[in-house]
């Protein structure tokens, strides 16, 4: 891992997990911000969860991708968990956000700067594959590899069957 990676991830991260923190501990509020979207998913779900364990849910989900970012253990997965994650709420936030006063505007607009550049960064992550081949390199290269030798396997079940025709034929 590089010195970047190594400390750009938990900074990254650390935003992630205050965050996550700070929303299990006020689950309630949490519940009652993202209430139209918890209602939701609460009734789309087979089991009866309310929306305070949903936010619970969700905030842990977040400090736990949070640490697992900082860490560089399923980074990847990780990231995307908190970008699905950290949009969600960026939506709610923005929407639900007070715009009375000049003061009240400029501080919506700044969280959203915030919160979209927190955004890139996790989606930066997404695709970070840390110096190593993405998968879908992986699968090109192996979709490549077996061309070239079902062809070479080809060109010899063919080279047998002439031998053999040939040996058969007496020609």
């Amino acid at each position: 891992m590089t010195i970047v990676r190594a400390l750009a991830r938990p900074m990254l991260a650390s935003s992630f997990i205050l965050s996550g923190l700070d929303s299990l501990r006020h689950a309630d509020r949490t519940a009652r911000q993202l209430g139209p979207v918890l209602g939701r998913v609460s009734a789309a779900l087979p089991i009866d969860a309310s929306e305070t364990t949903l936010a619970r849910a969700l905030a842990g989900a977040q400090v736990g991708a949070g640490v697992l970012l900082a860490t560089g253990k399923f980074s990847r997965a990780a990231a995307l968990l908190l970008t699905a994650t950290a949009g969600l709420t960026t939506l709610v936030e923005y929407r639900s956000a007070t715009t009375d006063t000049k003061e009240a505007k400029a501080h919506r607009r700044s969280q959203l700067a915030k919160n979209v550049g927190l955004l890139g960064g996790a989606m930066l992550a997404c695709v970070d594959t840390a110096g190593r081949p993405g998968l879908a390199w992986r699968a090109e290269r192996l979709l490549e590899s077996s061309k070239k030798s079902t062809g070479r396997q080809l060109k010899a079940a063919d080279k047998g069957v002439r031998s053999l025709a040939h040996d058969v034929t007496g020609q």
